[in-house]
């Protein structure tokens, strides 16, 4: 039986989504606000969320060959500068260090917004001959950009995140590195969080500063709005020349290396809690929750019986799970509330009653199905139950994103679907121009030209803005976004 009290917290998603969102936050012990505007406390849910991200995400990259690093916090002006489109795009957000206690420093120090300066710094003092190349790291990092809007893991001035960055020899190589990195969150999500993306490539509009081109996942959050979810960048050799990257090729003649750059962030735990959350709080998918059970003790007072259980069972599904166990005296509603707010994919509700058969009660968290398990059957049970969470919940949201995804080729029916908050595919020529006038007259913005033809082009070959005489094949996905 759930709290009512706790329930009580939580604003229904139907009647306010963004209350809602920050209402299972808060309750889901996930974080707490810092001390200055903008900044989080990440609980220990949110950061053992994080952990397993880095854990698994880790394991993929070193199967690749990715080396760790970790590099400097403070970036001096004159390096960051010689990239004159990345300062242009990250100026705004800049924090800068100017003191030294009263002294002032010579040299205005940015504290990182991120680290493409640094390694590019690092690769010219790395790098002689193409025996080098490529070059592959990765850094677990926090970097800090000033933004005048905040929302808890969606947009935070401090955010953890991993940031890849690799030099190759040749174009071909780097390009296909790209693809792959993005490709490879795409699999991620998919396996490990049971998130569908798109996945494309970035307008020019909204590549990232300092790249030749953007691939990006895009995700679709329980409101309809979208959620880049991940990136990677083709850099080509936009900061091998400023910052004079060379290295002898085969011929033994100087040549600029070729540049890729790519990553996530802590926006990846947003993006669980509102594609799969409910109004009962977070759903945290099994594969990547830091507690995929919950043992709960259960009237242990009137029966030593079931402190006996819990411990038992908690030794032994721990072997091959991550389990907690709840043996408070809390009331039994309390303790059920509190394992669904937290989103523990499954709970074993332990009490005298069910034991006098020799049985438990497993709830799962994505459906709130009980059911009663014996106990020489629990182990087995858990494995199969948490496997089938998985799936239920990414075949929800990939039925959510095949149901509210949407081709128009006429203006008035882009604007009618933007505003029931469906991802909309559209002929668009990528011109700035009219990328602008769509923000400006649907709140709606470019999320990418995808890969794979999500819709057959109806022999329409012209913008999907009337006015617009740019002739054009292709489909872009437009969505208002987080």
């Amino acid at each position: 039986m759930t709290n009512k009290k706790e329930l009580d917290k939580i604003t229904p998603m139907e009647v306010d989504f963004a209350k809602w969102y920050t209402d299972v936050v808060k309750n889901g012990n996930l974080i707490a606000y810092g001390p200055t505007k903008g900044s989080l406390i990440f609980k220990p849910n949110s950061y053992g969320i994080w952990e397993m991200i880095q854990k698994e995400l880790n394991s993929i990259f070193k199967s690749k060959g990715i080396q760790n690093v970790y590099m400097p916090l403070l970036i001096p002006e004159s390096l960051f500068a010689l990239e004159k489109e990345h300062i242009a795009g990250f100026n705004p957000e800049l924090a800068t260090v100017t003191h030294v206690g009263n002294k002032e420093l010579s040299e205005k120090l940015y504290i990182r917004p991120t680290s493409e300066v640094l390694f590019a710094d690092l690769f010219k003092k790395s790098i002689n001959s193409y025996n080098d190349l490529p070059m592959i790291y990765n850094q677990w990092a926090n970097v800090l950009r000033w933004e005048k809007t905040t929302n808890p893991f969606l947009r935070s001035r401090e955010f953890l995140w991993q940031e890849g960055h690799t030099s190759h020899s040749d174009p071909t190589e780097a390009r296909r590195f790209t693809r792959e990195m993005i490709n490879t969150y795409a699999k991620f999500l998919k396996n490990f969080l049971a998130i569908p993306t798109i996945v494309g490539r970035k307008t020019p509009r909204e590549k990232f500063a300092g790249a030749c081109s953007t691939y990006t996942i895009e995700a679709m959050m329980k409101d309809g709005k979208a959620l880049q979810s991940g990136t990677s960048h083709y850099l080509a050799q936009n900061f091998s020349k400023p910052y004079e990257i060379k290295f002898k090729n085969k011929e033994n003649k100087e040549d600029f290396v070729y540049q890729t750059s790519w990553g996530v962030t802590t926006r990846l735990i947003g993006a669980l809690i509102m594609t799969h959350g409910d109004n009962r709080g977070i759903i945290i998918p099994p594969r990547i929750a830091p507690t995929q059970v919950d043992i709960l003790e259960l009237f242990a007072n009137k029966d030593e019986k079931v402190s006996k259980v819990a411990k038992k069972l908690f030794i032994d599904l721990g072997r091959k799970f991550r389990v907690n166990l709840d043996s408070s005296e809390k009331n039994p509603g309390f303790k059920a509330s509190n394992s669904e707010i937290q989103g523990v994919p499954l709970r074993i509700e332990i009490g005298p009653r069910d034991l006098q058969e020799n049985k438990v009660t497993i709830v799962r968290r994505d459906t709130l199905e009980k059911e009663l398990v014996g106990l020489k059957d629990v182990k087995d049970r858990v494995g199969i139950l948490l496997e089938d969470i998985h799936n239920n919940l990414y075949e929800s949201a990939k039925e959510r994103l095949k149901n509210r995804t949407v081709s128009v080729n006429y203006y008035d029916d882009f604007k009618k679907e933007i505003e029931k908050s469906n991802f909309v595919v559209a002929p668009f020529c990528c011109s700035d121009e009219a990328e602008e006038r769509i923000k400006e007259e649907t709140g709606a913005t470019a999320r990418c030209i995808p890969i794979k033809d999500l819709f057959k082009p109806e022999n329409q070959e012209s913008c999907i803005i009337p006015e617009c005489k740019n002739g054009t094949k292709r489909y872009v996905v437009f969505a208002k976004a987080y």
